[in-house]
């Protein structure tokens, strides 16, 4: 849980204060300038407010003849109300009689756009990107900047997100750090002058501007002055750095006071513990309040927490009694789009941030199981917000882009707009203007992802049948066809938006953006998702109950009753709603009959055709679409195929029975097939799969400095896992086959370090001050030499390594297998973006060592270059197993110290 503050601090902000708003307030000049463009000559409106009309950004509206009425609650309301007018103009003409009366269901209904890039810069690390024109050539561009708020304002949305690791040395000066500003004096100009322009076109569309910032980053000339590190997330709070942060926040809340602060006590930093409450009521708060008083305000704005990586109750009770306007927001669904029936240990803990803050905001979050195709289900989106009120209480909604969120304002698609879709592009256009007429831009390809989930955060409880008449109408304005094939289209979009979450949530690995979901996985990573790091939580509660493809082997073997969603039955609905997103797309685009039910059944001409006469608009786009539908049949298939082929392989290691292998590998061979018809489709249409191309992406492979991000790349890392398993297979049958033998015993390394050490045996025991012994251990750890610590020390302030070596090694970390206070947690890039700095991410030996009375330990690996080192590791036990040679290529295995006899079947795709 990682916790973020937002700070709203504006009296022009959406949850403006009672009272009447001045006639001459931008937001109601917008709203009568829009109305004014559509209604015509000879029409008159009368825009009052009234703070006793109804709740915040309610808007009554009626109309009798020529002359409308409009009255608004607060000036968001008489905002919205001449939007909602104007609207009912452009559908239908002036009306002779009209009323209208809303308000909104979610108080905050907020967009994100990160001011984040796809890999690292140079010398930095995660979310270091300084606001300068060559890392953001889009954020000096008024043209895009417009665009982008009247798109929001459109769709009701009043709150902007900018998200950055340490934006405060790009836009303020401390006299007491001079030095810590990393930008020129012509780009800070720049940046102040964009800020205080960009807030105020925001405000009059009712948008609120709200900055976040990592904690604990500090700027990099900072750091350098200083002799540290930008960010170390086992740093504990230095005094130096605590003021400086004070005083960042501080500073920007005085110059700044219409725009919010939003920030992130996670990942950062420690993530759970003392230091995460100490650095929000010893820092924050105090800088928020300093802020406040420079500002001469005596106010206390509500402030947002964000519960990730960090124990947001303990942080709620905490900073109450000092600051009582408190609010909180918690990932909706991790870091992906998996269901609408949240449950489990996630829902509790959404149901108890609720109860403890004045209101909860969902956080709709990177989409890693998205991207990069359109997704655009309505169905699917309101019963994900209806969910966020009745099941986990919330009240706000924050959302970030259906997908290149980090390689925003682009969308991946490969492909030059037919029009230029922001600025247009002249000698005196900006780079980002004429760039963005080179590519198309994700806030218009994605348009239907904003409206539906904006729509919903406004009323998500409309009823079905009125929906399906209000996107059919959106669709065919879009496309310019007839209510019947835009309500193909529709059904397309429904269809198709069922099929990623059930395959993540019943065969994915994690919720996170270290799995790319559309570049597929290994036979391995289905078979055994422990060993690569499975995140418990998609399995316990972002998805409906149900079981993984090892316990339905189990059950089926053992002839156990199933519960819940099933491996087998997420397979059978994936493949029926492909192939009915795929008939109702061609019979939007005219081919009735053009594909059957699966890939190899779909010919390459009516793959390619183009949309027929219907279609009269944006024909470019649909086929686009279309496209896309064809892609995530291939992907559904690709799936289901690898599935069965993955329940067979588990069967086998109950059965001994090669036929089992046979059949697995024929779903295997499908699978291929399938992945390889995806990459014809998807290889030409897009740059990439995934936007963030660091070494945190791990699922399905290392993705690091732009490598594995495309489908062309990991097929024939696919077909060649097939052709291993087949000649294994073979060879079986001629009764030569052997299972491969374990990796090679690690050689030990030659050290520097003062910590005691012990030898790896029966009986040695890693803590000097208890009695816990190592009980059994792979013969892979043999010649190491253990480091022993105090286990009393470790429980209270972690572990720290300082040693030096001459040589390349790895430092091999045992991390007990259970989540516990009692224990340190493994690395997690789930809630720490630092995870893989060391390539420690993935368990390396799974099931490695056995102590008594204990869970069994998994290890991890640090790899170090020659030089002096300090590891600092999160407060608990986990073991020190010592220094080893480098193993270039070493793949995760799992040793099975828990499981005596338990088959390895890697050998088989090997």
């Amino acid at each position: 849980m990682r916790i973020t503050i937002v700070l709203l601090l504006s009296s022009l902000s959406c949850l403006a204060q009672s009272g009447v708003t001045p006639p001459a307030s931008p937001r109601v000049a917008y709203g009568k300038q829009r109305l004014a463009a559509v209604a015509g000559g000879g029409r008159s409106f009368v825009v009052k407010i009234d703070s006793t009309a109804g709740p915040k950004e309610y808007f009554n509206i009626d109309v009798k003849g020529n002359t409308a009425h409009i009255t608004g609650a607060d000036a968001s309301g008489a905002l919205y109300g001449c939007l909602a007018l104007a609207d009912e103009v452009k559908a239908h003409g002036w009306p002779r009689s009209f009323h209208l009366a809303d308000s909104p269901r979610m108080v905050l209904r907020g967009a994100c756009i990160g001011l984040q890039k796809p890999t690292l810069l140079p010398g930095r690390g995660p979310y270091e990107y300084p606001y300068t024109p060559q890392n953001f050539p889009w954020f000096y561009d008024k043209g895009l900047w417009r665009k982008y708020l009247d798109s929001m304002v459109d769709n009701r949305l009043n709150t902007l997100y900018l998200w950055n690791g340490h934006p405060f040395a790009s836009l303020v000066r401390l006299p007491e750090y001079p030095y810590a500003v990393e930008v020129d004096d012509s780009t800070f100009k720049k940046n102040e002058e964009v800020y205080r322009w960009l807030t105020a076109e925001a405000d009059k569309r009712g948008i609120w501007v709200i900055q976040l910032f990592y904690n604990i980053i500090v700027s990099k000339p900072f750091a350098e002055h200083n002799h540290l590190k930008t960010q170390d997330r086992n740093r504990h709070i230095i005094p130096l750095i605590a003021d400086y942060t004070r005083k960042s926040i501080a500073a920007f809340v005085k110059k700044y006071p219409n725009v919010g602060l939003m920030f992130t006590l996670g990942e950062a930093m420690e993530g759970v513990g003392q230091d995460d409450i100490d650095w929000l009521t010893k820092t924050i708060i105090p800088g928020i309040r300093d802020g406040l008083r420079a500002a001469g305000r005596t106010d206390e704005p509500p402030i947002v927490l964000r519960a990730h990586d960090t124990d947001g109750p303990a942080d709620l009770r905490a900073a109450m009694p000092l600051y009582k306007n408190l609010y909180v927001e918690a990932k909706y669904n991790g870091e992906a789009l998996t269901t609408y029936t949240p449950h489990g240990a996630w829902a509790d803990l959404h149901r108890q941030l609720s109860q403890l803050s004045k209101g909860l905001i969902e956080n709709v979050h990177i989409m890693a199981n998205l991207e990069p195709f359109r997704y655009g289900s309505p169905d699917f989106i309101q019963k994900c917000v209806q969910a966020m009120h009745k099941v986990y209480g919330a009240n706000s909604l924050h959302l970030y882009p259906q997908a290149s969120y980090w390689d925003w304002p682009y969308a991946a698609d490969s492909v030059t707009p037919a029009t230029p879709t922001a600025a247009p592009a002249t000698s005196t256009a900006t780079a980002a203007s004429r760039e963005s007429s080179r590519r198309l831009l994700e806030m218009d390809r994605d348009w239907i992802w904003y409206k539906a989930w904006a729509r919903y955060a406004w009323n998500s409880d409309r009823p079905r049948d009125a929906e399906t008449s209000y996107w059919t109408a959106q669709l065919s304005a879009k496309y310019g066809c007839d209510s019947l094939h835009a309500r193909a289209i529709l059904d397309a979009y429904e269809q198709s938006g069922e099929i990623s979450p059930k395959l993540l949530r019943r065969f994915g690995i994690t919720d996170g953006n270290r799995q790319t979901m559309t570049l597929g996985e290994f036979m391995t990573q289905l078979i055994d998702p422990e060993r690569y790091g499975l995140f418990t939580l998609l399995y316990e509660s972002e998805g409906p109950p149900g079981e993984s493809l090892a316990e339905y082997a189990e059950k089926e073997w053992k002839h156990l009753p199933h519960t819940g969603e099933t491996p087998v039955d997420v397979i059978n609905s994936v493949r029926a709603e492909a192939a009915a997103a795929v008939t109702a797309i061609d019979r939007a685009a005219g081919l009735d009959h053009a594909a059957g039910p699966g890939p190899k059944h779909a010919s390459r001409a009516n793959r390619t055709a183009g949309p027929s006469d219907a279609i009269t608009s944006n024909r470019a786009e649909f086929a686009r679409l279309r496209n896309d539908i064809y892609c995530y049949r291939a992907l559904a298939e690709f799936y289901a195929a690898k599935a069965e082929a993955a329940l067979f392989v588990l069967r086998y290691n109950y059965s001994n029975d090669l036929a089992d292998l046979d059949k697995a590998l024929s779903r295997l061979q499908t699978s291929v097939g399938a992945f390889r018809m995806l990459k014809n489709l998807a290889a030409p249409a897009y740059r990439y799969a995934n936007s963030m191309q660091t070494q945190q992406r791990k699922i399905p492979i290392r993705g690091a400095n732009g490598k594995f991000i495309t489908w062309q790349e990991m097929l024939p890392l696919y077909e060649e896992e097939a052709n291993h398993f087949k000649t294994h297979l073979d060879s079986l049958k001629t009764a030569t086959g052997r299972p491969a033998a374990a990796p090679k015993m690690l050689e030990p390394a030659i050290v520097q370090c003062q910590n005691p050490t012990y030898s790896m045996d029966s009986g040695a025991r890693p803590f000097t001050d208890t009695a816990l012994t190592i009980n059994a251990f792979t013969p892979l750890l043999k010649k190491l030499k253990g480091l022993q610590t105090i286990s009393a020390d470790v429980r209270k302030q972690g572990t720290k390594i300082v040693f030096t070596c001459t040589e390349p090694v790895d430092l091999l970390i045992g991390f007990f297998n259970r989540k516990s206070s009692a224990f340190t947690p493994p690395p997690q890039l789930e809630t720490d973006a630092s995870a893989n700095d060391y390539g420690q991410a993935e368990p390396r030996i799974t099931n490695a060592v056995i102590v008594k009375g204990m869970p069994p330990v998994n290890v991890h690996t640090w790899s170090f270059q020659p030089g002096t080192h300090t590891l600092e590791l999160g407060k608990g036990l986990c073991l020190i197993l010592g220094f080893a040679k480098q193993q270039p290529g070493s793949k995760p295995f799992d040793a099975g110290m828990n499981e005596p006899g338990k088959k390895n079947l890697d050998w088989l795709f090997e």
